[in-house]
């Protein structure tokens, strides 16, 4: 069978295993020597869970225990954030950290360290994982956590699947009162004041901006900041909407600049009208791409590349401006493209968010869209910044080299639990791990 990530580029021949139990996925691994790679819901958007041999873990989705009292959880690595959230939302909790789709599995988001829109005030995934269970290469289990193990528990968290298969986890919980945000739109007229809008919420729990990349001059990076908080009522209903399948793939150029700018003209406009809060189911508020099912297929056949960097709050103005200059010159458009702030890093090696600015823009893939990575790249690599493993499809080794300056940490704690050689993707063997 061939698969790909989120993003449809690269697609891959591969031998796929799905196995049901944990003792099934023992044997699968003990059964197959050499290099192999677990895979959950495939949404990293390009190369990281592609490997000649993928083992699917989207078969262990079972809940092992909920401590509803405590807001305690522990549960397989291929049950999805979504599905996580409809047992626990009904009985008052919710997950600490949600990236932008449900549609993620829990070992998805632990071996990409996933943030949301509350970086700012509470970190990356991992800082609300108490233990992972890990199979490593000889097959054998290992509970690591901060405590025990601790290298392989920080290397594991964002380490991309490469230290083994995680296998389960435990979770702490955030307690809530309704499963509604109430959401406000602060408009911002240009780059400038969208950074300006960012810092002056950041005592907001939620903030996310959505930026209009395409737009020039006096306009150029103008945005709608998005806010958000739980409310104390309004009850605990379960999602409402039922997705929108889009049911085929879209001419490729039909996301080209006219519909784009027409598109974003309309959604900007709309947001800066509509200044009132309201309230919106948590599902709308943090996974709105959720109500489209392969949403992906907008971009057609051959797919679409993600560029995702953050840039040190120091340099961010001028790196952000120098981004976005490049994009409208280049002749491409973004469809869409959000900007927010994140708060400290932590001790992962590899995990991505570290104090700064995240910008995040999609393209539909094409010769032209791989030159434009290129210099987006060097951008962002003069300035101090890094790219997002999960989003990347095709940046180079000493891009990542220089973004990810504790790899060489990250493989020594390889080789010590022996997975060199054992648990490798083509984005690892692209960038030299």
């Amino acid at each position: 069978m061939h698969v790909s990530g989120w993003g449809r580029h690269p697609t891959l021949a591969t031998t796929s295993y799905r196995p049901a139990t944990r003792q099934a996925l023992t044997r699968v691994l003990r059964a197959e020597p050499g290099e192999l790679i677990a895979r959950g819901m495939g949404r990293s958007y390009g190369d990281a869970s592609l490997a000649a041999r993928c083992i699917d873990m989207t078969g262990l989705d079972h809940l092992i225990a909920f401590d509803a009292e405590r807001g305690e959880l522990e549960c397989g690595a291929g049950l999805t954030l979504a599905a996580i959230l409809e047992v626990i939302v009904p009985r008052g909790w919710f997950l600490p950290v949600l990236p932008g789709t449900g549609f993620v599995t829990l070992g998805g988001a632990i071996a990409a360290d996933v943030h949301g829109k509350n970086h700012h005030h509470d970190g990356a995934f991992s800082e609300f994982v108490d233990d992972i269970t890990l199979l490593l290469a000889d097959g054998s289990e290992l509970r690591c956590s901060r405590q025990q193990h601790g290298g392989l528990f920080h290397a594991t968290a964002g380490g991309m699947g490469l230290t083994g298969i995680i296998v389960s986890a435990r979770l702490r919980l955030r307690p809530i009162s309704s499963s509604y945000i109430e959401e406000r739109l602060v408009a911002a007229t240009d780059l400038h004041s969208a950074i300006a809008l960012l810092e002056k919420h950041d005592p907001s729990t939620y903030v996310v901006a959505w930026i209009d990349v395409n737009q020039r001059g006096a306009r150029r990076g103008r945005a709608l900041v998005m806010l958000g908080e739980h409310v104390t009522d309004g009850g605990m209903e379960a999602p409402r909407r039922r997705p929108i399948a889009v049911p085929i793939d879209l001419p490729g150029g039909l996301l080209g600049r006219p519909l784009t700018t027409a598109f974003n003209a309309l959604y900007y406009w709309r947001g800066a009208r509509h200044a009132e809060p309201r309230r919106v189911h948590y599902t709308q508020y943090f996974f709105p791409l959720d109500a489209l099912t392969n949403w992906n297929r907008l971009y057609g056949k051959r797919g679409f590349m993600q560029h995702q960097c953050v840039i040190p709050h120091a340099s961010a103005p001028a790196a952000l401006r120098e981004l976005l200059t490049t994009v409208t010159t280049s002749g491409l458009v973004s469809p869409l493209a959000v900007l927010k702030g994140f708060g400290a890093g932590n001790d992962n090696p590899l995990s991505f968010p570290r104090s700064g600015l995240t910008l995040t823009m999609d393209f539909a893939f094409s010769a032209a869209a791989l030159r434009l990575f290129a210099r987006l790249d060097d951008i962002v690599v003069a300035h101090g910044g890094r790219l997002y493993l999960a989003k990347d499809a095709c940046m180079s080794r000493d891009t990542f080299l220089y973004g990810y300056p504790h790899w060489e940490r990250f493989q020594e704690i390889r080789a010590r639990y022996g997975a060199l050689g054992r648990f490798a993707s083509l984005q690892s063997q692209r960038l030299g791990l």
